[in-house]
């Protein structure tokens, strides 16, 4: 009995591991919204006052 139990969850502990990793995996970019008079400067990785 006890040796079930310990194999169920391992079995749905490693299941929610993998979809949790592939529900996750395809997201490289996000989109970045800035304040008027600001942009997004990649290399500071924020929002910047915009200089004319």
């Amino acid at each position: 009995m006890k040796s079930k139990v310990i194999v169920t969850s391992v079995a749905l502990t490693l299941a929610s591991s993998l979809s949790a990793f592939a529900a996750c995996s395809g997201h490289s970019q996000q989109a970045m919204t800035c304040a008027e008079g600001t942009s997004w400067d990649s290399e500071s990785r924020s929002c910047v006052p915009t200089t004319s």
